[in-house]
Parts: structure tokens; sequence; C-alpha cells
């Protein structure tokens, strides 16, 4: 079969011939039809910092995907070969404290597909059968592509409880402007949004966002947002972007005793006022990381399904497998938001 093949340490990947996986007793192989590049597989692809100390070479990487069962192993029974499907990428055994209270995603044994595993980005991937999710046939396959992105978007939403709230998103990438469809799909009163890309800031609008900052301008932006909002401030922050400059207007912004969400990741450790920020603030702040397994599935099929979801705007490009350079290069300029790989 095709593989994107990670073949040394270094900067890219290449699209190689090897073996099609043999499925254990419990997993399920899928034949796979359309997988979607990462900001971790642009982490993969540069070889930067954290690649270099996280990434064994030798891999196959990738770890979005939507594809069809072709065969399972000897002791796996859930699921029947022709189910088209998509599937967790956190796996684990389930034996750890928090695998066994709802909380497998940040178990302490878990490995991610793409990462610790061989991934997606190839004809054929193995998973466990526990990690398989049937795709409700109302929702295409571009679509289904992305569920993992997705899921880290409607965690973070879904986490904050913004329901009749007003919500600040700093940094509208790829799953910030996830999170803004999904705001206004959760009943969010007003979205306000902050970045430094005019294209995804006007993008970020047509999503259902009132006010887009243009963070280069400047923190105006910061008085211009309270006085929006009883001069209070927003009552949610999702923090999408990892900009230390972000995460500290952010939180300056958030009014007393709001709720802050975190999903954005800085490049190294920053200094923070925590006692301005959180303490005397009062405010509750949340660490996101991933999906629930499997409540965030639940959430992200029902709000598809629902059809108050907006996918088409941020799902750019469509791309041959072949053709995986392009997909990158679409990626590091900023000229692609969601780039999925047509596989098969």
């Amino acid at each position: 079969m095709r593989a994107l093949h990670k073949h040394h340490a270094g900067p890219e990947l290449a699209l190689i011939q090897k073996p099609v996986p043999e499925p254990g007793p419990r997993d399920v192989l899928i034949r796979v039809k359309k997988a979607g590049i990462c900001g971790t597989d642009r982490h993969i692809w540069e070889w930067d910092a954290w690649a270099a100390g996280r990434i064994p070479v030798g891999i196959t990487t990738g770890h979005e995907f939507v594809g069809v069962i072709e065969r399972t192993g000897a002791a796996a029974t859930r699921y029947a070969p022709g189910l088209r499907v998509s599937a967790e990428g956190h796996i684990s055994p389930g034996t750890g404290y928090n695998a066994r209270t709802g909380n497998a995603h940040i178990a302490s044994d878990m490995v991610i597909l793409g990462v610790d595993r061989d991934g997606c980005f190839a004809d054929y991937v193995c998973v466990p059968e526990e990690n398989v999710w049937p795709v409700h046939e109302s929702i295409p396959d571009h679509v289904a592509a992305v569920l993992d992105p997705l899921g880290n978007a409607v965690h973070t939403v879904m986490s904050a409880g913004v329901s009749a709230r007003t919500v600040l998103v700093t940094g509208v990438g790829i799953i910030g402007l996830m999170a803004v469809t999904v705001a206004k799909a959760a009943g969010a009163s007003r979205i306000f949004v902050t970045d430094i890309d005019p294209k995804r800031l006007a993008l970020a609008r047509t999503l259902g966002a009132v006010e887009a900052y243009d963070a280069r301008e400047g923190d105006g932006w910061v008085a211009d947002i309270r006085k929006q909002t009883r001069g209070d401030g927003p009552d949610v922050l999702l923090e999408m972007s990892g900009s230390p400059p972000a995460i500290d207007a952010g939180f300056r912004a958030l009014r007393m005793g709001g709720t802050a969400a975190l999903l954005g990741i800085p490049s190294r450790p920053i200094t923070f006022d925590l006692n301005s920020h959180v303490v005397f603030k009062g405010a509750t702040v949340l660490g996101i990381n991933g999906r629930k397994m499997f409540e965030t599935w639940y959430q992200m099929e029902a709000l598809l399904l629902s059809g108050r979801l907006r996918l088409e705007e941020i799902i750019t490009h469509r791309i041959p497998l072949e053709q995986f350079r392009r997909g990158f290069e679409l990626m590091r300029t900023g000229e692609g938001i969601k780039v999925v790989l047509e596989v098969g």
C-alpha cells in the first residue's frame, strides 16, 4: 500500500510502498478514503523541536480520517466489513484511573495514532475496535474526515458552557474557526474573535462572530469588547492561539468570575499573571486536551445532524494523496485552512 512515511530525522515526508498492516485480534483494518492534515502533522513535516523529541523516524503519520472497514481481527465482533467509519486517535488499554473514570483521552498509558503508532496517511490503517466511530449516512466524507479537530472545538466549547453567554475566541485558525460555528450552534449570545490574519477574521464574521479584531493593531480591542459587554468583559474565553500576547489580552478582557477554556499550546513556557488573571479575577480555568471518549463524538454528531454547523468554508482544499507536498505548502503559507487528502 501507499503510505506517507517519516523517512528521516528532518523536514518533509516520503510517499512509499509498504505492506498492508495485519489487524490484531481486537483490531479492525480500515481502507482510508479521505484524511485531514492537522497542525500536528505540520509540526512533523517541518521537524521542529517538539517533533524531533517526540516522533519516531519510520512512522506513518496522520490521525484524521474516514474510511471503510476492510476486515476485522478474530476477536473483534462489534463491526462488520463495509461499514463507513472514523476513529478516535487516542488509544488506551483502558486500565488506568482516568481511562476507567471517563477520561481515557488523558490516560497516562494513552498512545496517539500517527504519533506513537502508524497512522492514516496511507491506503489502510489499523485501530482497536473500541476506537471505531460509525459515521452517520448524512455526514459527507470530507466532513467525516475532520471529526478529530472538530471534536477539539466541540470539547472546548461544551466544557465552557457557552449557551446564552458572550464568548471571546482568541485565535481563529482551523479549530478556532470551528469553535465559532460550534459556539453559535450551541447558543452563545454574541461571539467576538481576535487574530492576525485578515482572511480568517473575515471568515469568522461569516461563521457568526459579531466583531473580529486584528491583534496586529494593538490591544485597543480589549476596551471595545468590554464596552460591548456591559463594561464587564465576555463571559467565556476560548483560547485557541497559544500566543502569549493573545493569552494575556484574552484574560484581561475576560470578566470577573468568567470561564477560560485553553486549547492553544504555546511553543515554549510563558510568563503569566496568575494573580490578576485567575486568583483575583475568580476565573474558572479549564485545560482542554483532545476529545472526551466518547461524549464529544455524540455531541459532534448531534450538532452536525442539526444542520447548524458551517464547515464548508473551513475545508478549503481537497487534493489527491500524491499531491501531499502541495497540501503541506497550503497549510504552511496559510492559503489553505483545512486541507483534506483524497486517499481512496
